[in-house]
Protein backbone atom coordinates (compact mmCIF):
# COMPACT_ATOMS: atom_id res chain seq x y z
CA UNK A 1 0.00 0.00 0.00
CA UNK A 2 1.26 3.38 -0.89
CA UNK A 3 1.84 5.94 1.94
CA UNK A 4 -0.25 8.88 2.77
CA UNK A 5 0.93 11.70 1.63
CA UNK A 6 2.72 14.50 4.54
CA UNK A 7 0.69 17.62 4.31
CA UNK A 8 4.38 19.13 3.73
CA UNK A 9 7.98 18.32 2.89
CA UNK A 10 9.69 16.27 5.82
CA UNK A 11 11.82 17.64 7.66
CA UNK A 12 15.09 16.59 9.51
CA UNK A 13 14.02 13.46 11.48
CA UNK A 14 13.67 14.43 15.27
CA UNK A 15 16.38 13.12 18.05
CA UNK A 16 15.72 10.15 19.66
CA UNK A 17 15.11 11.74 23.25
CA UNK A 18 12.38 13.99 20.49
CA UNK A 19 10.44 10.59 19.84
CA UNK A 20 9.32 8.88 22.74
CA UNK A 21 11.68 5.85 21.35
CA UNK A 22 10.41 2.60 21.17
CA UNK A 23 10.69 1.77 25.25
CA UNK A 24 6.75 0.82 26.36
CA UNK A 25 5.41 3.65 28.83
CA UNK A 26 6.38 3.35 32.37
CA UNK A 27 4.50 0.78 34.64
CA UNK A 28 3.66 4.32 37.08
CA UNK A 29 2.28 5.70 34.03
CA UNK A 30 0.37 2.83 32.76
CA UNK A 31 -0.81 1.94 36.41
CA UNK A 32 -2.41 5.40 37.10
CA UNK A 33 -4.23 5.00 33.69
CA UNK A 34 -5.64 2.08 34.55
CA UNK A 35 -6.95 2.84 37.96
CA UNK A 36 -8.74 6.34 35.75
CA UNK A 37 -10.18 4.77 33.03
CA UNK A 38 -10.37 0.58 33.73
CA UNK A 39 -7.51 -0.54 31.75
CA UNK A 40 -5.28 1.90 29.54
CA UNK A 41 -5.94 3.99 26.44
CA UNK A 42 -4.71 2.30 23.06
CA UNK A 43 -3.56 5.20 21.57
CA UNK A 44 -1.75 8.34 24.09
CA UNK A 45 -0.37 11.37 22.40
CA UNK A 46 1.38 13.57 24.82
CA UNK A 47 2.26 17.35 23.71
CA UNK A 48 3.03 15.90 20.04
CA UNK A 49 4.70 18.80 17.43
CA UNK A 50 5.27 17.94 13.77
CA UNK A 51 7.24 20.76 11.78
CA UNK A 52 8.24 20.99 7.99
CA UNK A 53 10.77 23.63 7.99
CA UNK A 54 9.22 26.55 9.01
CA UNK A 55 5.55 25.60 9.03
CA UNK A 56 3.74 23.95 12.37
CA UNK A 57 1.51 21.28 10.98
CA UNK A 58 0.75 19.76 14.48
CA UNK A 59 1.17 21.65 17.75
CA UNK A 60 1.28 20.47 20.85
CA UNK A 61 -1.61 18.04 20.34
CA UNK A 62 -2.65 15.71 22.90
CA UNK A 63 -5.29 13.45 23.35
CA UNK A 64 -6.26 9.79 24.30
CA UNK A 65 -7.98 6.91 22.07
CA UNK A 66 -9.81 4.81 24.56
CA UNK A 67 -9.39 0.90 24.26
CA UNK A 68 -12.07 -0.95 21.67
CA UNK A 69 -13.54 2.65 20.76
CA UNK A 70 -14.61 4.21 17.64
CA UNK A 71 -12.46 7.35 17.34
CA UNK A 72 -13.07 10.27 14.93
CA UNK A 73 -10.76 12.56 13.90
CA UNK A 74 -12.21 15.75 12.69
CA UNK A 75 -10.99 19.15 10.92
CA UNK A 76 -10.90 20.97 7.99
CA UNK A 77 -8.42 20.76 4.93
CA UNK A 78 -4.89 21.77 6.65
CA UNK A 79 -6.51 20.97 10.48
CA UNK A 80 -3.12 18.28 10.80
CA UNK A 81 -5.61 15.25 10.44
CA UNK A 82 -3.14 13.70 7.78
CA UNK A 83 -0.10 14.58 9.41
CA UNK A 84 -1.78 13.55 12.73
CA UNK A 85 -2.81 10.04 10.90
CA UNK A 86 0.91 9.55 9.15
CA UNK A 87 2.61 9.84 12.70
CA UNK A 88 -0.13 7.06 14.29
CA UNK A 89 0.97 4.53 11.24
CA UNK A 90 4.41 5.15 11.63
CA UNK A 91 5.32 7.17 8.41
CA UNK A 92 6.42 10.48 10.26
CA UNK A 93 8.00 10.59 13.30
CA UNK A 94 7.37 13.46 16.05
CA UNK A 95 9.21 16.47 15.65
CA UNK A 96 8.86 16.32 19.71
CA UNK A 97 6.44 15.09 22.22
CA UNK A 98 5.32 11.53 22.32
CA UNK A 99 3.33 9.02 20.68
CA UNK A 100 1.81 5.24 22.03
CA UNK A 101 0.40 2.66 20.32
CA UNK A 102 -0.62 -0.04 22.43
CA UNK A 103 2.48 1.29 24.75
CA UNK A 104 4.34 0.91 22.07
CA UNK A 105 6.62 4.34 19.54
CA UNK A 106 4.58 3.22 16.37
CA UNK A 107 8.06 3.05 15.08
CA UNK A 108 8.20 -0.01 16.76
CA UNK A 109 7.71 -2.05 13.55
CA UNK A 110 8.53 -5.60 14.74
CA UNK A 111 6.55 -5.22 18.24
CA UNK A 112 3.33 -3.60 16.69
CA UNK A 113 3.50 -6.69 13.38
CA UNK A 114 -0.30 -7.92 12.57
CA UNK A 115 -1.40 -5.66 15.58
CA UNK A 116 -1.98 -2.23 13.72
CA UNK A 117 -3.33 -2.15 9.96
CA UNK A 118 -3.15 0.47 7.86
CA UNK A 119 -5.45 1.85 4.69
CA UNK A 120 -4.14 5.29 3.79
CA UNK A 121 -6.08 7.81 1.77
CA UNK A 122 -5.71 6.84 -1.70
CA UNK A 123 -3.75 3.79 -1.50
CA UNK A 124 -2.50 1.97 -3.92
CA UNK A 125 -2.35 -1.61 -4.64
CA UNK A 126 -0.13 -3.52 -6.96
CA UNK A 127 -1.75 -3.46 -10.31
CA UNK A 128 -0.20 -7.16 -11.66
CA UNK A 129 -1.02 -8.99 -8.26
CA UNK A 130 -3.87 -11.00 -7.75
CA UNK A 131 -6.44 -9.82 -4.75
CA UNK A 132 -5.67 -13.53 -3.17
CA UNK A 133 -2.05 -13.72 -3.18
CA UNK A 134 -1.59 -10.14 -2.48
CA UNK A 135 -3.47 -10.39 0.66
CA UNK A 136 -1.69 -14.20 1.36
CA UNK A 137 1.20 -12.35 0.89
CA UNK A 138 0.71 -9.53 3.69
CA UNK A 139 -0.30 -12.14 5.80
CA UNK A 140 2.77 -14.11 5.38
CA UNK A 141 4.72 -10.74 6.35
CA UNK A 142 2.43 -10.48 9.59
CA UNK A 143 4.98 -14.00 10.19
CA UNK A 144 1.75 -16.61 9.74
CA UNK A 145 2.18 -19.62 8.11
CA UNK A 146 1.20 -20.51 4.73
CA UNK A 147 -2.04 -22.14 5.91
CA UNK A 148 -2.68 -19.25 8.28
CA UNK A 149 -2.58 -17.11 5.53
CA UNK A 150 -4.50 -18.12 2.96
CA UNK A 151 -7.07 -19.02 5.70
CA UNK A 152 -6.38 -14.95 7.38
CA UNK A 153 -7.32 -13.92 3.46
CA UNK A 154 -10.21 -15.89 2.67
CA UNK A 155 -12.09 -14.76 6.11
CA UNK A 156 -11.87 -10.86 5.46
CA UNK A 157 -12.12 -11.22 1.90
CA UNK A 158 -15.66 -12.53 2.92
CA UNK A 159 -15.66 -9.61 5.61
CA UNK A 160 -15.59 -6.90 3.02
CA UNK A 161 -18.07 -9.23 0.39
CA UNK A 162 -14.85 -9.77 -1.96
CA UNK A 163 -14.69 -13.40 -1.98
CA UNK A 164 -14.91 -13.78 -5.57
CA UNK A 165 -12.13 -11.32 -6.15
CA UNK A 166 -9.54 -14.08 -5.34
CA UNK A 167 -8.22 -14.58 -8.41
CA UNK A 168 -8.69 -10.69 -9.99
CA UNK A 169 -5.60 -9.00 -10.70
CA UNK A 170 -6.13 -5.71 -8.84
CA UNK A 171 -5.34 -3.28 -11.91
CA UNK A 172 -8.77 -4.65 -12.83
CA UNK A 173 -10.97 -3.97 -9.80
CA UNK A 174 -13.62 -0.87 -9.86
CA UNK A 175 -13.07 2.02 -7.34
CA UNK A 176 -15.41 0.63 -4.28
CA UNK A 177 -13.91 -2.95 -4.79
CA UNK A 178 -10.40 -1.80 -4.49
CA UNK A 179 -11.50 0.64 -1.59
CA UNK A 180 -12.24 -3.32 -0.12
CA UNK A 181 -9.28 -4.72 -0.98
CA UNK A 182 -7.73 -1.71 0.81
CA UNK A 183 -9.81 -1.92 3.83
CA UNK A 184 -9.16 -6.06 3.96
CA UNK A 185 -5.54 -5.99 4.13
CA UNK A 186 -6.01 -3.25 6.71
CA UNK A 187 -8.04 -5.89 8.50
CA UNK A 188 -5.99 -8.66 7.91
CA UNK A 189 -5.60 -10.89 11.06
CA UNK A 190 -8.06 -8.98 13.46
CA UNK A 191 -5.48 -6.34 14.55
CA UNK A 192 -5.92 -4.59 17.56
CA UNK A 193 -5.75 -1.30 16.53
CA UNK A 194 -7.23 -0.13 12.66
CA UNK A 195 -6.24 3.26 11.55
CA UNK A 196 -8.62 4.53 8.09
CA UNK A 197 -8.07 7.53 6.44
CA UNK A 198 -11.05 8.58 4.50
CA UNK A 199 -12.21 4.89 3.70
CA UNK A 200 -15.33 5.88 1.91
CA UNK A 201 -14.11 8.80 -0.17
CA UNK A 202 -15.04 8.42 -3.77
CA UNK A 203 -17.61 5.81 -3.10
CA UNK A 204 -21.39 5.29 -4.22
CA UNK A 205 -23.70 5.70 -1.36
CA UNK A 206 -24.40 1.72 -1.06
CA UNK A 207 -20.37 0.65 -1.09
CA UNK A 208 -19.96 3.84 1.95
CA UNK A 209 -23.11 2.13 3.70
CA UNK A 210 -21.33 -1.42 3.14
CA UNK A 211 -18.08 0.44 5.08
CA UNK A 212 -19.93 1.90 7.84
CA UNK A 213 -21.75 -0.83 8.90
CA UNK A 214 -18.36 -3.03 8.36
CA UNK A 215 -17.13 -0.41 10.74
CA UNK A 216 -19.78 -1.11 12.77
CA UNK A 217 -19.33 -4.74 13.12
CA UNK A 218 -16.23 -4.34 14.55
CA UNK A 219 -16.69 -1.61 17.84
CA UNK A 220 -15.73 -3.39 20.76
CA UNK A 221 -13.18 -5.92 18.98
CA UNK A 222 -10.52 -3.75 18.14
CA UNK A 223 -9.93 0.50 18.14
CA UNK A 224 -10.56 1.91 15.48
CA UNK A 225 -9.38 5.88 14.13
CA UNK A 226 -11.35 7.42 11.46
CA UNK A 227 -9.86 10.28 9.59
CA UNK A 228 -12.79 11.86 6.96
CA UNK A 229 -14.24 15.03 6.29
CA UNK A 230 -17.83 12.96 6.01
CA UNK A 231 -19.10 14.90 9.33
CA UNK A 232 -22.38 12.81 9.58
CA UNK A 233 -20.84 9.26 8.80
CA UNK A 234 -18.52 10.02 11.71
CA UNK A 235 -21.11 10.86 13.63
CA UNK A 236 -23.11 7.93 12.97
CA UNK A 237 -19.80 5.45 13.64
CA UNK A 238 -17.93 7.00 16.25
CA UNK A 239 -18.29 6.56 19.92
CA UNK A 240 -15.34 9.60 21.19
CA UNK A 241 -13.60 12.04 18.40
CA UNK A 242 -10.87 14.96 18.44
CA UNK A 243 -11.45 18.29 16.73
CA UNK A 244 -8.57 19.87 14.69
CA UNK A 245 -7.92 23.20 13.70
CA UNK A 246 -4.54 24.86 12.03
CA UNK A 247 -2.75 22.14 13.58
CA UNK A 248 -3.84 22.37 17.26
CA UNK A 249 -6.77 20.37 19.49
CA UNK A 250 -9.81 22.20 19.95
CA UNK A 251 -11.65 19.74 21.32
CA UNK A 252 -11.83 15.85 22.16
CA UNK A 253 -14.61 13.76 24.08
CA UNK A 254 -17.37 11.15 23.42
CA UNK A 255 -19.62 11.94 20.63
CA UNK A 256 -22.51 12.57 23.22
CA UNK A 257 -20.27 15.27 24.49
CA UNK A 258 -19.27 16.69 21.57
CA UNK A 259 -23.23 17.43 19.94
CA UNK A 260 -24.43 17.60 23.46
CA UNK A 261 -26.92 15.05 22.75
CA UNK A 262 -26.66 13.51 26.27
CA UNK A 263 -27.16 17.59 27.88
CA UNK A 264 -29.54 19.29 25.35
CA UNK A 265 -32.85 18.95 23.97
CA UNK A 266 -34.41 20.86 20.46
CA UNK A 267 -38.06 21.22 19.43
CA UNK A 268 -38.86 22.56 16.67
CA UNK A 269 -42.06 24.75 16.94
CA UNK A 270 -44.59 24.99 14.29
CA UNK A 271 -46.80 27.49 15.31
CA UNK A 272 -48.63 28.25 18.59
CA UNK A 273 -47.25 29.56 21.76
CA UNK A 274 -43.99 29.31 23.20
CA UNK A 275 -44.12 28.31 26.72
CA UNK A 276 -40.80 29.33 28.02
CA UNK A 277 -41.47 29.99 31.64
CA UNK A 278 -43.49 26.32 32.03
CA UNK A 279 -40.53 24.77 30.50
CA UNK A 280 -38.14 26.34 33.02
CA UNK A 281 -40.16 24.72 35.52
CA UNK A 282 -39.92 21.44 34.21
CA UNK A 283 -37.64 18.86 37.04
CA UNK A 284 -34.07 18.98 35.40
CA UNK A 285 -34.27 21.63 33.15
CA UNK A 286 -31.40 23.71 33.76
CA UNK A 287 -32.26 26.93 30.81
CA UNK A 288 -34.29 27.48 27.93
CA UNK A 289 -33.82 29.73 25.13
CA UNK A 290 -35.56 30.40 22.21
CA UNK A 291 -34.22 31.12 18.58
CA UNK A 292 -37.04 32.75 16.94
CA UNK A 293 -35.75 32.74 13.48
CA UNK A 294 -35.65 28.97 13.32
CA UNK A 295 -39.04 28.08 15.47
CA UNK A 296 -36.71 26.32 17.87
CA UNK A 297 -36.52 25.86 21.73
CA UNK A 298 -33.16 24.64 22.99
CA UNK A 299 -33.92 23.39 26.48
CA UNK A 300 -30.61 22.31 28.15
CA UNK A 301 -30.90 19.72 31.33
CA UNK A 302 -29.45 17.96 33.80
CA UNK A 303 -27.77 14.46 33.60
CA UNK A 304 -27.90 13.82 36.93
CA UNK A 305 -31.31 14.31 37.41
CA UNK A 306 -33.19 12.36 33.87
CA UNK A 307 -31.59 10.84 30.62
CA UNK A 308 -32.14 12.64 27.23
CA UNK A 309 -35.39 10.45 26.15
CA UNK A 310 -36.85 11.00 30.02
CA UNK A 311 -36.42 14.53 29.10
CA UNK A 312 -37.74 14.03 25.76
CA UNK A 313 -40.77 13.02 27.40
CA UNK A 314 -41.12 15.62 29.91
CA UNK A 315 -41.20 18.50 27.73
CA UNK A 316 -43.01 17.07 24.85
CA UNK A 317 -45.83 16.84 28.00
CA UNK A 318 -45.13 20.27 28.40
CA UNK A 319 -45.81 21.92 25.40
CA UNK A 320 -48.52 19.65 24.53
CA UNK A 321 -50.34 21.08 27.71
CA UNK A 322 -49.78 24.13 26.60
CA UNK A 323 -51.11 23.97 22.87
CA UNK A 324 -48.08 24.17 21.02
CA UNK A 325 -47.49 22.46 17.78
CA UNK A 326 -43.82 20.35 17.52
CA UNK A 327 -42.73 19.36 14.12
CA UNK A 328 -39.02 18.08 15.52
CA UNK A 329 -37.61 16.97 18.12
CA UNK A 330 -33.44 16.42 18.10
CA UNK A 331 -30.82 15.56 20.49
CA UNK A 332 -27.96 18.04 20.86
CA UNK A 333 -26.69 20.22 17.73
CA UNK A 334 -25.18 17.74 15.05
CA UNK A 335 -21.54 17.49 14.81
CA UNK A 336 -21.43 19.39 11.78
CA UNK A 337 -22.97 22.21 13.36
CA UNK A 338 -20.74 21.73 16.37
CA UNK A 339 -17.66 21.63 14.52
CA UNK A 340 -18.77 24.61 12.48
CA UNK A 341 -19.02 26.42 15.64
CA UNK A 342 -15.52 25.38 16.82
CA UNK A 343 -14.00 26.12 13.66
CA UNK A 344 -15.32 28.90 11.90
Amino acid sequence: MSDAAPEGPESKPAADSDRGGTAPVSKAVEKKRKIETGRPPAIDLKGVIKRFGAVTAVNDVTFEVPDGSVFGLIGPNGAGKTTTFSMLAGYLTPTSGEIFVLDRSPESVETLKGKVGVLPQDALLPAGERVGDFLVYLARLQGMSAAEARRAAEQVLVEVEGKDWWKTRCSTLSHGMAKRVGLAQALLGNPKVVLLDEPTAGLDPRVAYEVRQLVKSRKGRCTMVISSHNLQELEEVCDHAAILDRGQLITVGSMAELTSSSSEIRFELSRGPVPEEAMRAVEGVKAVAWNKAERELVVTFDRTVCDAEEMIRRGTFTLYQHQARISAVSKGRGLEQRVMELTE
